[in-house]
């Protein structure tokens, strides 16, 4: 399995049988990555669109009924915005109901999403804002590689404790904030709270079943999709 970071919440995920995309955004210029493209798409939560975006998106209708804007270069993509237990081209995946802000509120809702590719369980937690329950921590499961944002709803320290809860062997920090200066203070507290130095950024991380790491290890990836 190979993971890159195309920016913010973005992800892009390839195994032997089919390419994800988890949270894919419209850009100021064009959509994620310019020309990105997948057989998998999830959305963990909607965001603000920028100015000229809906010229750059198409809409697709995911399991649930909704119709869910897509960046054109993905609109034949399976499309994913909802809990549930789903199996698209023999990747396995659970979207769990988890929260941004107030539990029950429309506006604080959000999707975590699980996939298994190649063997591996990799959990992209969207926009989480709260701590998840022990029944969403039943259902998130047991996690070799986590995407954790930081900078969001979660401060670094918020960050390193829900590591702590899922119990991942890898962890993959997403700086998801706007303002640049801020976000490299926020990925520099959480290394640091993760006990963690030395990093150096990488293009794409492949990681197989026979090498993941005994203790937990963070992972530092380079932003592919935006300049």
């Amino acid at each position: 399995m190979e993971l890159t970071w195309q920016g913010r919440f973005c992800v892009r995920m390839r195994s032997r049988e089919a390419t994800i995309v988890a949270d894919p955004f419209p850009g100021d210029v064009g959509p994620t990555g310019r020309g990105l493209t997948a057989d998998i798409v999830t959305f963990s939560h909607e965001e603000p669109l920028p100015a000229g975006a809906l010229r750059q998106l198409r809409h697709a209708t995911a399991p649930s009924g909704e119709e869910v804007l897509v960046p054109a270069s993905l609109e034949h993509a399976f499309v994913l915005n909802s809990p549930g237990e789903f199996e698209v081209r023999q990747v396995l995946m659970t979207g769990v109901r988890t929260y941004r802000g107030e539990r029950g509120s429309p506006d604080g809702r959000n999707v975590t999403f699980v996939y298994e590719i190649d063997g591996i369980h990799v959990c992209h937690l969207g926009d989480i804002g709260l701590p998840p329950t022990e029944d969403e921590l039943g259902e998130i499961g047991s996690v070799e590689l986590l995407c954790v944002p930081i900078g969001g709803e979660l401060n670094a320290t918020a960050a390193s404790e829900l590591v702590a809860q899922i119990d991942p062997k890898l962890v993959v920090p997403l700086t998801v904030g706007n303002d640049p200066d801020a976000s490299a203070q926020a990925l520099e507290r959480f290394i640091h709270e993760m006990g963690a130095s030395n990093l150096v950024p990488q293009p794409r991380f492949s990681v197989t079943v026979s090498t993941v790491p005994g203790e937990t290890t963070v992972v530092l990836l380079e932003q592919r999709g935006r300049s």
